[in-house]
């Protein structure tokens, strides 16, 4: 139906797309998320049992351990992790992952952080939907596009 676009502030550079999957709670990757199966098994997540990989994932926040920067780089490097990441809150340990992925890995997961009035526009987005994320070193871009 259509394509719109919204300016992000890049945290890890890089492009990558994904249909969108919006977490409602925070996620702690140590402990939270299945590096070899790639699903949340967090038993308390609301979203337990779901897949991230390929996806852009919508999260506003993370949660836990330093633990969690290799467990989003071995998801990433297995191919279970997700495409791009879009955040509300940057995330130091999330970053971490994503840059260790891109430095041991040659796999380069983009992660940007949107204001909340693009959060909330994004996170009403219709299931189904593409989200595409272009960061370089200094800024990004959040692309959607629905059928």
């Amino acid at each position: 139906m259509g394509n719109d676009s919204w300016d992000a502030d890049s945290v890890v550079p890089g492009k990558g797309d994904g249909p969108l999957c919006l977490l409602d709670e925070a996620l702690s990757f140590w402990g939270g998320y299945d590096a070899e199966a790639g699903r949340i098994i967090e038993a308390r997540h609301p979203q337990s049992g779901i897949g991230l990989a390929g996806t852009t994932l919508l999260m506003a926040r993370a949660k836990g351990s330093s633990s969690s920067s290799s467990v989003l780089a071995e998801a990433i490097r297995n191919g279970t992790g997700p495409a791009a990441i879009v955040m509300l809150e940057r995330d130091l340990i999330v970053a971490l992952g994503c840059i260790v992925a891109s430095e041991l890995y040659d796999v380069h997961v983009p992660i940007v952080v949107v204001d909340a009035a693009t959060w909330t526009r994004l996170a009403a987005l219709p299931a189904g939907t593409r989200l595409r994320v272009q960061a370089d070193e200094a800024s990004g871009q959040v692309y959607a596009s629905t059928s």
